[in-house]
């Protein structure tokens, strides 16, 4: 990504990147493939990025960037290849977890092949970066403005980016169990939004596809101890949900996850209509095929803290 200032833009305060102050250790379990999987975060140099280390892999040097350009194929996830072959996960909830948390720099050690669930929501990671503290690195964050719109669909599911101050991001879902039904949300994602308002919002599925899904080897570590499970009409977890339109919530931290691949926070505004991670996938592979939709720069302390100009995305 070429980084440009922008002119008339205030470029002389730029956000700073920013990485961990210390390493940070957790175990779980693979959602999907169910196998148990220690992870550690550990503090990366400036323009490091994020990238993954499977320490499994003979040698220990299996490394893949988190990148749009290392996605891989896999059904109900995000996951990335480093091309030969070897994989990371459900990377989504961790990577969604770093960009509301403003962590651009980490590389994460892991001895299996997928991030661990947790409690299905992107907490426990924020919970870690909060843990082991944040420090602000001697360089410009960098960014992605969005220039023209973008779209991608398929059928009644849509995903576009378009041209806007700060990063905000709608979505719009509609299932017809009563469990769900139709849900909506706008949000601003600034300093702290997601902590506050998203963070907590687990992953979901249905009863009745449990069997399926496990015979396609997917699903073999789920539960109700990490995703939230509707049998019929109503939720089965005890408690019930965490926010009303929790399941909404979810689909804008699986975006926010998977849009941070596009390789730093993005200056516009996302629009999700029922779409899913592949649809996520083949809009920043839409936007990067077009020279002409984006431009990358520093990203500016008014940048950061631009709402939109209507107000209508809410905090939440």
């Amino acid at each position: 990504m070429t980084m440009e200032p922008e002119r008339g833009d205030a470029t002389s305060d730029p956000v700073r990147q920013r990485t961990l102050k210390s390493s940070i250790h957790c175990a779980g379990t693979g959602l999907h493939s169910g196998a148990s999987v220690a992870m550690t975060l550990h503090p990366a140099a400036a323009d490091s990025g994020v990238v993954f280390r499977r320490t499994d892999i003979a040698g220990g040097n299996a490394v893949i960037r988190a990148s749009w350009r290392n996605i891989a194929d896999k059904p109900m996830c995000t996951a990335l290849t480093d091309g030969s072959g070897v994989t990371v996960a459900t990377v989504e909830h961790l990577l969604a977890a770093l960009a509301g948390c403003g962590i651009d720099n980490l590389t994460v050690e892991l001895n299996g092949p997928e991030v661990p669930a947790m409690d299905g929501s992107a907490w426990p990671f924020v919970f870690l970066v909060g843990c082991a503290g944040i420090v602000e690195l001697d360089a410009p964050r960098r960014a992605i403005r969005i220039l023209k719109p973008v779209a991608v669909g398929d059928g009644q599911r849509r995903a576009a980016l378009t041209p806007g101050p700060g990063f905000v991001l709608d979505f719009a879902i509609a299932y017809e169990t009563p469990a769900i039904g139709r849900q909506a949300l706008s949000i601003h994602l600034g300093e702290g939004v997601f902590a506050a308002a998203l963070a907590r919002a687990r992953t979901y599925g249905f009863l009745h596809e449990v069997e399926e899904l496990r015979a396609a080897g997917l699903a073999r570590g789920a539960s109700l101890d990490n995703a939230v499970v509707i049998g019929g009409e109503r939720v089965l977890n005890e408690g019930g949900l965490r926010y009303p339109d929790e399941f909404v919530r979810h689909k804008l931290v699986d975006a926010i996850g998977d849009l941070s691949l596009a390789g730093g926070p993005l200056i516009g505004h996302f629009h999700g209509q029922g779409s899913g991670h592949r649809m996520n996938h083949r809009l920043l592979r839409a936007l990067f095929a077009d020279a002409g939709a984006w431009r990358g720069c520093a990203l500016s302390a008014a940048d950061a803290a631009a709402a939109p100009r209507d107000g209508a995305a809410a905090t939440a």
